[in-house]
C-alpha cells in the first residue's frame, strides 16, 4: 500500500509537469508563465493531496489488497491496467474535463500519458514486491505452517508432496489430524493428532492454513468436519475428486502440485467482494441516517407498549461460525425464553407484543442490523444467521448447511424473500436450499435483485 501511494504521487507529479509542458501557449494564456507557477496554483496543490488518496480508494475497491501472498502475476497485471484506466476516467471527470483544449490531439495525449504513467509507476513497484515474495516462497524462506486434516496413506502422500516440492509453493506441513473412523498410515507415527486437539494445536504451531486430504470417509462426516474447522477462522482447502469440481464449480488456488480448492471463501472475485463490502457500509450509513427519526418513534412506542429494553440482542453464528450479537428492536415480551431454551416464533405466538406485530410485519425490527453490517458481522445480503442451538440440529440432518459459513450472513437473503420466516428446523433446512442457490450465484446484480424483492416484501407487509 505504501508502494502504491508513493508511486501514485510520483506519477501524478510527473503527469502534472508533462501536462504543463504539452500545454505550451495554453498554460501561458492562463497566467502560468513557469512550471513553478503552475505547481503553486491552489487547484494543482490540492490535486497532490486528493488524487493519490482517491487512487488508493480505487486500488482498495479493486480487491488488490485482499490477498497479500501467492498473487497471480497475470491477474496483478490486469488489475493494475484496470485500476489505472478507472483512475484516469475519474480524474478526467473531476479535474480535466473543463480544461480540455480545442485541439483533440492534445486532449488524447494528456489522457493517454496519465494512464501510462499511473500504470507504469504503480505496476513497477507491485511487480518488484510480488517477484521478491515469490522467490522467497519458492526458496522456502517464506512458508506457511499447514495442518493436514486426514491421516491415512493419501494424507501422507499429499503432505510429503507439499513438503518436498521444488520449487516450493509455500506449504510447511507441521502435523496431521485424524478424522473420525479413519485408519492412520504407519508412516505418520508420532505426527498424528486427534480432532479435539486441533484448536490448541493451531495456536501452538502457529498454523496458517488447513488442508483436508482425500479420504474414504462418508461425505456427511467430511461436511461435519468442515463445519468444525470453520470456527478456527483459517483458510481451508480441499483436494477434490473430478465430480466435486464439476458439481461445485470449485476455485483452484494454484496450478502446481495437487489442485487445492479454497472452500473458506465465496466464489466472488476479490474486486466484487471489496465493492460489496463498500456498498454494505455506504448503504448502512445512509439508511441509518435517514431512519433516525423512525428509530426514535419506534423506541418510544416499544417502551410504552411493554416492559423491557428497546433493543434486543441475541447471539448468532456468522462468517466461519464466529459468534456475534445480532441487534433488533424488541418485538416480544421481555424474558420471552424464561427457561433459557431457544424457541422459534410462529404466527400465533402470544409472546409477540402489539407493537412487535407491526414491527415484524414490515420487518422494521430488522433495520437495527445495519449496526451489525457496519461492524462487519453481517452483509446486506447473505444467508440468515441462526443460533448455535438450531445450527447443530440442522448440520446433524443436513451437513451441507455448513458451506453457508463461507460468507457473511445478511439482513436479507434469497431464502427470506422466497421462503420467509422458519418456524421449525424442517423449515430452516428447506429455506437453506435457497441460500445454497445464492451461494453458487453470488453477484452484485443478484444482491440488487434480492434487495428490490425485499423492499417489495416490506411494502406489502409480508411477515409474522
Amino acid at each position: 500500500m505504501l508502494g502504491d501511494y508513493i508511486m501514485s504521487l510520483i506519477a501524478w507529479f510527473v503527469y502534472t509537469c508533462v501536462r504543463y509542458w504539452l500545454g505550451g501557449e495554453l498554460m501561458i494564456s492562463q497566467g502560468y508563465t513557469t512550471l513553478w507557477n503552475f505547481l503553486q496554483a491552489n487547484n494543482v496543490a490540492i490535486g497532490f493531496v486528493v488524487f493519490p488518496l482517491l487512487m488508493m480508494g480505487v486500488y482498495a475497491l479493486s480487491g488488490y489488497y485482499n490477498e497479500v501472498f501467492r498473487k497471480s502475476r497475470l491477474q496483478e497485471l490486469f488489475d493494475t491496467i484496470e485500476s489505472a484506466a478507472v483512475n484516469t476516467i475519474i480524474i478526467f471527470l473531476i479535474a480535466l474535463i473543463n480544461d480540455m483544449a480545442t485541439d483533440r490531439t492534445y486532449n488524447y495525449e494528456v489522457l493517454f500519458i496519465l494512464f501510462a504513467l499511473l500504470f507504469i509507476f504503480v505496476y513497477a513497484v507491485r511487480a518488484y514486491i510480488t517477484n521478491a515474495i515469490s522467490r522467497k516462497i519458492k526458496n522456502r524462506v517464506l512458508q506457511f505452517n499447514t495442518l493436514i486434516v486426514g491421516a491415512d496413506s493419501e494424507a501422507h502422500r499429499l503432505g510429503n508432496n507439499l513438503n518436498t516440492m521444488t520449487p516450493s509453493i509455500g506449504y510447511n506441513v507441521v502435523g496431521y489430524v485424524k478424522m473420525e473412523g479413519e485408519k492412520v498410515a504407519p508412516e505418520l507415527s508420532g505426527q498424528v493428532y486427534e480432532m479435539g486437539q486441533i484448536s490448541d494445536l493451531c495456536i501452538q504451531k502457529n498454523v496458517q492454513e488447513l488442508i483436508i486430504a482425500p479420504t474414504d470417509c462418508d461425505t456427511n462426516d467430511v461436511l461435519k468436519t468442515i463445519s468444525r474447522l470453520y470456527s478456527l477462522n483459517l483458510p481451508i482447502k480441499i483436494t477434490p475428486t473430478l465430480s466435486d469440481i464439476i458439481l461445485h464449480r470449485a476455485r483452484i488456488s494454484q496450478i502446481e502440485g495437487d489442485p487445492l480448492i479454497d472452500i473458506s471463501g465465496c466464489s466472488m472475485s476479490q474486486r466484487t467482494r471489496s465493492v460489496k463490502r463498500f456498498a454494505d457500509i455506504l448503504v448502512s450509513l445512509v439508511s441509518m441516517t435517514l431512519l433516525l427519526p423512525v428509530y426514535a418513534i419506534l423506541a418510544v412506542l416499544i417502551k410504552l407498549d411493554s416492559k423491557g429494553p428497546v433493543i434486543y440482542r441475541q447471539e448468532r453464528l456468522g462468517l466461519h461460525r464466529k459468534p456475534f450479537y445480532i441487534y433488533k428492536f424488541r418485538s416480544m415480551i421481555d424474558n420471552a425464553e424464561p427457561e433459557g431454551k431457544p424457541k422459534l416464533t410462529h404466527n400465533s405466538d402470544d409472546r409477540i407484543t402489539r407493537v412487535g406485530r407491526v414491527l415484524r410485519k414490515y420487518r422494521l425490527d430488522e433495520t437495527l442490523q445495519f449496526v451489525n453490517v457496519l461492524r462487519g458481522d453481517m452483509s446486506l445480503v447473505g444467508p440468515r444467521p441462526e443460533r448455535a442451538f438450531f445450527v447443530d440440529q440442522i448440520v446433524e440432518r443436513a451437513p451441507y448447511y455448513t458451506t453457508l459459513y463461507q460468507v457473511r450472513p445478511g439482513i436479507t437473503s434469497l431464502g427470506m424473500v422466497k421462503y420467509g420466516y422458519a418456524t421449525n428446523v424442517d423449515e430452516m433446512i428447506e429455506r437453506s436450499k435457497y441460500d445454497l442457490i445464492y451461494l453458487d450465484n453470488m453477484s452484485l446484480f443478484n444482491d440488487l435483485k434480492i434487495i428490490i424483492y425485499t423492499i417489495r416484501v416490506v411494502i406489502k407487509g409480508i411477515g409474522i
